[in-house]
């Protein structure tokens, strides 16, 4: 009993503490934010509890996941990483639930879920341990064409499925990995230029029109006003929400309140900015940015390319949906439905946002020096 309680006295006097009271003060925000939309008749009581029971979980997983040695984690991909692509391959079936054009949700019955959250996960690891073996061998062109293979395949499954917004999640955590494990100029150079070709073959031949329209609104204003009450009803909503909010805004109780469609979930932020204003704006970017700089940060830090690459993986993850979901609401970015990091409810998101976590805080623990951004404690 001594050595297990010691052992747990040595766990959490080893873990990252910033960490995790970044990622909780968020999530007591979310909290208030959740229980104010209840208040106001735009979700259900048991919206808010099951934000809670999963941020309660989501935390504790964290902690729970960071005990074990992320070189074991990526050791054993064989056991979750099929069950993380079974469960996405699980949507082609009766079981897949289809909102608006994409199909990203899975109903086991007494609840739904939504794979490509846990898919986020096995594939940061999995990609991770798989560089961590290339070594100095990434920039090899067959074992490169390999990673790449690793690297899309999830992309392009969730692609075909409809969820563009998570396949663009997956393209920027591979290429911020890709780029972090030290790939060749050469490489890049050529990806630069072929961007070009992608892009007018995915705009011309892959993208629906739907899609096309997203970008098209933005830069066309007689465009939004004829589509101000069919596809851009959310942002052009949205914006006006959050400029009613002015410099401290109108309150959670407010009469004045502005409706937008989807604003518990992806346009929470829209809420934010309406009922506490600019500061309130402020305040979460500020804390988001502290959360992905304190993942960058760790990633520097960390003593090997297995736990640098990890990291990345959570930095890219977290800072995509941020500046996306962010630059959604503010119509600079065509509407892509990706949540706010510990802030959108939804309880799969809220757990899997932790539970990417539990592998940076086991780097941390799991090191024999504890290493910072800038400098190395002495012994």
């Amino acid at each position: 009993m001594k050595t297990v309680l010691k052992w747990l006295g040595n766990y959490f006097r080893k873990v990252d503490k910033i960490l995790l009271l970044i990622c909780a003060a968020i999530t007591a925000f979310d909290i208030v934010i959740v229980h104010s939309l209840y208040e106001n008749g735009l979700i259900q009581y048991g919206d808010v509890m099951t934000q809670i029971f999963a941020a309660i979980v989501g935390f504790f997983g964290a902690i729970l996941i960071g005990m074990i040695d992320y070189r074991l984690m990526a050791k054993f991909w064989y056991i979750y990483a099929p069950a993380a692509l079974i469960l996405q391959l699980l949507l082609f079936t009766p079981l897949g639930v289809k909102r608006d054009d994409d199909l990203a949700w899975l109903d086991l019955g007494i609840m739904t879920i939504q794979p490509s959250e846990i898919l986020k996960i096995a594939y940061i690891l999995t990609l991770a341990a798989h560089i961590h073996k290339l070594g100095d061998k990434i920039n090899s062109l067959p074992r490169l064409l390999l990673l790449c293979v690793h690297g899309f395949a999830p992309f392009l499954l969730v692609l075909v499925q409809g969820d563009a917004g998570s396949a663009l999640v997956f393209l920027f955590i591979f290429l911020c990995m890709l780029f972090a494990a030290g790939i060749s100029w050469k490489y890049i150079l050529t990806a630069l230029i072929a961007t070009p070709v992608v892009l007018y073959v995915a705009w011309n031949y892959v993208m629906a029109d739907h899609h096309k329209l997203r970008f098209l609104m933005l830069f066309d204003e007689e465009l939004q006003q004829a589509e101000i009450r069919g596809a851009y009803l959310q942002q052009y909503r949205a914006k006006i929400a959050i400029g009613s909010g002015q410099l401290t805004g109108l309150g959670f109780d407010s009469d004045s309140h502005t409706y937008v469609p989807e604003i518990y979930n992806d346009f929470i932020f829209s809420y934010i900015g309406m009922t506490l204003g600019f500061i309130g704006c402020m305040a979460v970017v500020i804390a988001l940015a502290l959360l992905c700089l304190k993942l960058l940060s760790n990633a520097s830090a960390a003593q090997d390319m297995l736990g640098k690459m990890i990291c990345i993986g959570a930095f890219a993850m977290v800072t995509f949906h941020c500046i996306i979901n962010i630059g959604v609401v503010l119509s600079v970015i065509p509407v892509i439905g990706i949540p706010l990091p510990f802030l959108s409810t939804g309880g799969t998101s809220m757990v899997m946002m932790y539970v990417a976590l539990g592998p940076v805080l086991s780097i941390n623990t799991h090191r024999e020096k504890k290493k910072h951004m800038f400098y190395e404690e002495k012994d």
